[in-house]
């Protein structure tokens, strides 16, 4: 009888054990390093198959990536990418120098890359397609709306109010570049008003050195050459035509066409200039064979390292000098709508949303804190590494009173666009004022 009643009280003493085991486990709290999946997580998922790492992701990338200015600030975002989303593996599609003509095949096609760098252009072009994602509630969520400098929002919010893309840049200039080592060779003053620029033309030609390179088979310069002109007559430049509020028609823009087609019948370009890339114009610059070359001021480290002290850029040249001191704060150039966008088929867009905004940030970050520009479209909150160049030192004193009109790629009427694009480079190649009055006039009437 004892035995009996030893061994049962044997048995229910091992049993009530057993259920506190397994009643601690059931209740026990997460250790530090884990975290509590969440009721869906819970009914959705094991929880060994919660902690797993997460899954690599492979997006498509549509990108600049052509020339350190582009290539070096990709490559660091992507590094900066990689620490902070490893499963995330992009595949690079370089942009084609086209003026997105690609991209639009893409889009035609049903090929959209996940991101794509995208300007006014293409925003504007893909509204209406349905080709480009709405961004508006990533830029509050991913805080990027937040990050933005004041100055830059134009860059962020197109004319409609919505977001379509991450900009990295913040308003941007056209510079003319020019070599100093030549024009103390040949006695020539760096020009302030037309007279003077034409004497520079004449005696650099008369010497066999290129007064001007440009890479002008991209159509852009030709709009950018053409609205230094039209700046000096009217600062609002090709902006103004783009809104509509002027034609090419007008007084001051066909003396500006007509100003333009002067110098080029002139000799101001090499010839070729419309068949001419940017590596083969940027050549003839640094190697002393072109007196001035056009570019944006993204030019400032290319040319400082390939010509150091020797080179500068100036003021554009004005009708006189009471024209070139009044219009001295008018570039070309300017700001608007752009940067990575989103297509709106990407399997997660929000994913998508998340790794454009990151990209864009990085790529401001290296462009401000390696290139010492002030020029981006976002806060850094990162040291500067590296000194403004010389170049950059003088137009950042500039900036604070600087206008600015356009670029070709922010113009908002694609008909206009287009229209500018192919006038002005024909204008370059020899096209006649009035056509070029016609065929522009003509684009601004169908807006």
């Amino acid at each position: 009888m004892f035995r009996k009643t030893t061994a049962l009280l044997l048995s229910l003493v091992l049993m009530l054990s057993l259920a506190a085991c397994g009643g601690s486990n059931n209740n026990a709290s997460p250790s530090a390093s884990e975290a509590a999946p969440s009721e869906s997580a819970s009914a959705s998922a094991p929880a060994s198959e919660a902690a797993a790492p997460e899954e690599a992701v492979k997006l498509r990338i549509y990108a600049q990536y052509a020339g350190e200015d582009t290539e070096a600030p990709y490559d660091y975002a992507i590094a900066e990418l990689k620490k902070e989303m490893p499963n995330i593996e992009l595949e690079l599609d370089i942009q084609a120098q086209d003026d997105g003509q690609k991209l639009k095949t893409y889009a035609a096609t049903g090929n959209l890359p996940d991101i794509f760098q995208a300007g006014q252009d293409i925003i504007s072009t893909f509204k209406e397609s349905g080709n480009i994602l709405e961004l508006d509630s990533y830029a509050d969520s991913l805080g990027f709306r937040d990050a933005m400098l004041p100055s830059a929002m134009n860059t962020l919010v197109s004319e409609d109010g919505h977001t379509y893309a991450f900009p990295y840049a913040g308003n941007e200039m056209i510079l003319i570049y020019y070599n100093k080592e030549l024009f103390e060779k040949f006695g020539v003053k760096v020009p302030t008003t037309y007279d003077e620029l034409k004497l520079a033309v004449e005696t650099f030609k008369k010497n066999d050195v290129v007064p001007l390179s440009m890479f002008a088979k991209e159509k852009w310069p030709g709009v950018a050459l053409f609205d230094i002109f039209a700046t000096r007559m009217d600062e609002g430049g090709v902006l103004k035509l783009d809104k509509g509020q002027a034609k090419a028609s007008d007084e001051t823009y066909r003396a500006a066409a007509e100003k333009l087609a002067e110098f080029v019948k002139l000799g101001l370009l090499a010839k070729g200039a419309t068949s001419m890339n940017y590596d083969q114009a940027a050549a003839l610059f640094y190697e002393g064979k072109a007196a001035m070359f056009l570019n944006g001021q993204w030019e400032i480290d290319g040319s400082t390292k390939a010509l150091g002290d020797k080179v500068g850029w100036m003021f554009y040249p004005g009708v006189d000098a009471a024209n070139a001191d009044a219009s001295k704060a008018v570039f070309s150039g300017g700001g608007g709508p752009g940067g990575y966008a989103v297509s709106p088929h990407t399997k997660d867009p929000a994913l998508a949303a998340k790794v454009a905004a990151f990209l864009s940030r990085k790529y401001a970050e290296f462009k401000y804190t390696q290139y010492g520009t002030p020029i981006v479209a976002t806060k850094v909150d990162k040291a500067i590494e590296k000194q403004y160049p010389p170049m950059m030192e003088e137009l950042s004193k500039v900036i604070p009173e600087m206008k600015t009109t356009a670029f070709a790629w922010g113009l908002s009427n694609p008909r206009f666009k287009a229209a500018i694009e192919d006038a002005s480079q024909a204008l370059l190649a020899g096209m006649s004022v009035d056509q070029f009055v016609k065929d522009v006039d003509k684009a601004i009437a169908a807006k």
